[in-house]
């Protein structure tokens, strides 16, 4: 086939779409995933439609830390965006909006203190919640209108799909601290 005819840029667009439609197959699969929050359930953090990129790889390496935030995928194929609170093996527990963590009290530094004091309960009384080898208990940073672990219970390391690395729509808040 010579490469100016009409058979063979149809043939080369066809091989470039097939070429691509891998490419970002491969790499939603298991480099970075797209997001969109849906919901207030991590506001002030995120707000409902903000878009950004989760790290799936991260997952593979179970490279995830107290205080991510990540994608949970339900078995209704439903996704959540949560923050993980408890780690595999522990005891998570809540009293008088004081998060324990194995009895001992753990700050919650990334919660908006201006926003959490216009509630009198920002999380309710929970717990104790033992983990397993492979669990986290994973909440929303607005407690109050939020269904994570408290509704669904602990979710298993597999439920995890990504690590949420960067928000970056609209413009104006793109950020990647968590």
């Amino acid at each position: 086939m010579k490469k100016d005819t009409l058979q063979w840029q149809i043939f080369d667009f066809i091989r470039t779409f097939v070429i691509s439609l891998i490419a970002v197959f491969l790499i939603t699969q298991f480099i970075i995933k797209p997001i969109r929050v849906d919901g207030n359930s991590m506001y002030p953090t995120l707000n409902n439609n903000e878009l950004g990129i989760a790290s799936v790889f991260k997952t593979y390496n179970q490279d995830i830390k107290r205080f991510d935030i990540v994608i949970i995928k339900l078995e209704s194929k439903e996704y959540l965006i949560k923050r993980v609170i408890g780690m595999p093996n522990e005891v998570i527990e809540y009293k008088d909006n004081i998060l324990y963590i194995n009895n001992e009290a753990v700050s919650e530094e990334f919660l908006n203190e201006e926003y959490k004091s216009q509630y009198p309960i920002f999380t309710e009384d929970f717990g104790p919640v033992q983990l397993s080898d492979d669990e986290y208990f994973c909440l929303g940073d607005n407690r109050i209108n939020s269904k994570d672990s408290r509704y669904y219970g602990a979710f298993d390391a597999k439920q995890i799909k990504g690590v949420v690395n960067l928000m970056l729509w609209p413009f104006e808040v793109i950020k990647n601290e968590y």
